[in-house]
């Protein structure tokens, strides 16, 4: 597909090298356009950026960058959004920091969807995964597109819910779109370029940089209407995304867990900070006005005297034999059954917790 050059000055503008988004928006609110931008002689550029900056932008412009844009948007699924266009996501231009260009795969109407962010830890618990799928189904169902990070554990759980209720889900990545990290999701990033949406603000061919994701959890947050954070170790990014949220002036919502579990700490903290503490899914949609009665998220048809004793918190069979008068034996075959049936979870270290 053909680009045209407004949208060619566009990208020119947001791979200058040196030239950062802050000094982008400067000189568009100086000069109106990026195609004014690049009419400019140097003595019209230096009082805004520094010279080397003001050389790269009036240097011949590399063609490559342009070729490989052109052949991605051959693909449908694929687009260019920019901050002028009416497509972009009006939420973002209410942050501070608004990127000025978005790379998009997937449902263009989804950007500008009520949206819920969620969030969380890498390496989850069985039950934090379990939370956020529900969580995030209930959402969607409930008209909310869920929004995350596509990253392992918690992210992906989000999407999986997200994509399972009417509303979908969006991704927002911090590479280049040509490429999937972490690669073990490349089917559910080609799920959410059909059925969702993927972005990114990085030019294709950008790999998966560090310093990229804090950046892009600006963005998870600014597109929710509030920002859920289901499980977080005291230094999870996702605690980054949480203070974004609260700085965008967006609800932040926390899911408790137990006082022994690091993977709560997170989460409490953000409570003992003013976060909303959730158990369901009607309290975030109280709080955002969004009216729906539905279900808890808690299953208790289930029951069986061992859970008694078990409890929600992680507990080892020998402890587990103390309690409950079961020998080893008798409470191993129980424990079998109850894992094969879904009923709780092996855990690192001989450890089993009862599952929501």
């Amino acid at each position: 597909m053909a680009v045209d050059s407004g949208l060619v000055a566009w990208l020119r503008l947001c791979t200058v090298p040196g030239l950062g988004l802050e000094s982008q928006r400067r000189l568009l609110s100086v000069f109106g356009s990026p195609t004014a931008v690049f009419d400019q002689p140097l003595a019209a550029l230096s009082p805004y950026v520094k010279p080397a900056v003001a050389r790269s932008i009036s240097a011949d412009f590399d063609p490559s960058l342009v070729d490989t844009v052109s052949a991605w948007l051959d693909d449908g699924l694929n687009h260019v959004v920019t901050i002028a266009d009416e497509e972009y996501p009006k939420s973002l231009l209410n942050i501070s920091d608004p990127p000025l260009l978005l790379f998009v795969k997937g449902r263009l109407d989804l950007l500008n969807a009520p949206a819920l962010s969620i969030v969380g830890s890498r390496n989850a618990s069985s039950q934090g995964v379990r939370n956020a799928e529900a969580f995030a189904r209930a959402a969607s169902e409930a008209g909310l597109c869920v929004v995350s990070g596509l990253a392992q554990g918690i992210d992906t759980a989000a999407h999986i819910g997200g994509l399972k209720g009417r509303a979908a889900s969006i991704a927002v990545v911090g590479t280049g779109l040509d490429k999937v990290y972490p690669a073990s999701n490349r089917d559910l990033a080609h799920t959410l370029a059909q059925s969702g949406t993927i972005v990114s603000e990085f030019p294709l061919g950008t790999p998966p940089l560090a310093a990229n994701f804090p950046r892009r959890n600006r963005i998870i947050s600014g597109l929710g209407l509030g920002c859920l954070v289901v499980e977080a170790s005291i230094q999870s990014g996702s605690l980054i995304t949480a203070r974004l949220a609260a700085e965008q002036g967006k609800d932040v919502f926390a899911i408790p867990g137990s006082i022994h579990s690091p993977h709560a700490r997170g989460c409490h903290a953000l409570i003992k900070q003013g976060a909303k503490l959730v158990e369901g899914i009607n309290d975030i949609l109280d709080e955002l006005g969004i009216s729906i009665h539905d279900g808890p998220l808690n299953d208790s048809s289930v029951e069986h005297p061992l859970f008694d004793h078990l409890g929600y918190d992680p507990i080892d069979a020998e402890a587990l034999a103390l309690r409950s008068g079961l020998t080893i034996s008798e409470l191993s075959a129980i424990l079998l059954q109850l894992e094969l049936d879904g009923h709780i979870a092996c855990l690192p270290g001989g450890l089993y917790q009862r599952i929501s």
